[in-house]
C-alpha cells in the first residue's frame, strides 16, 4: 500500500533493535549496514486510494541510513 506522509509522526516508540529486527540482512543489503531499528508511531497520512486519514505507522531506521519501508499497520479514523 503506497502512503504518503502528511505532517509529523507523533507518539514514536521502538519496538525493536539489533537482533531483534529479523530483516535486518534485508536491510542491509539494500541499504547499506547500520545499526537498525524497527520503529512505530502515529501521523495523518494518504493512502493510494487518496483517503486521507490518521494511522499506526511501522518503519526502520538506521543512523546514517534514514527511515525505510513505512508500512500501515491500522488506520484509526
Amino acid at each position: 500500500m503506497e502512503l504518503e506522509i502528511l505532517g509529523e509522526i507523533e507518539d514514536v516508540e521502538t519496538i525493536a533493535t539489533g537482533r531483534g529486527v529479523y530483516i535486518r540482512r534485508y536491510l542491509d543489503r539494500t541499504y547499506g549496514e547500520g545499526r537498525w531499528w524497527k520503529m512505530k508511531g502515529f501521523a495523518t497520512v494518504r493512502l493510494s486510494q487518496g483517503a486521507v486519514c490518521r494511522a499506526e505507522i511501522h518503519w526502520f531506521e538506521a543512523h546514517g541510513v534514514g527511515r525505510k519501508d513505512f508500512k500501515v499497520k491500522r488506520v484509526i479514523s
